[in-house]
């Protein structure tokens, strides 16, 4: 029997001010993410999610916006 295996992701490099880099990280702190990075690819999966779905991750991505906001990313 074979075991299929998963694609091994391939990553790049986003930049963002520091200051909001920081404010993310202070954000997560005692949240499970294990890093800005990991936050970040959450959050845009989030957003960029089909947006013809009405339902619960619909309202959590308007909440997600505002709390991006806050943190300074407009």
């Amino acid at each position: 029997m074979k075991i299929k295996r998963a694609k091994r992701q391939e990553f790049t490099t986003i930049s963002i001010p520091s200051q909001l880099f920081e404010k993310i990280e202070q954000h997560i702190d005692n949240t499970g993410f294990p890093s800005v990075s990991s936050y970040v690819a959450f959050i845009l999966r989030v957003l960029i999610s089909d947006s013809g779905k009405k339902s619960k991750a619909d309202y959590e991505a308007k909440i997600i916006r505002k709390k991006l906001e806050e943190l300074g990313y407009s």
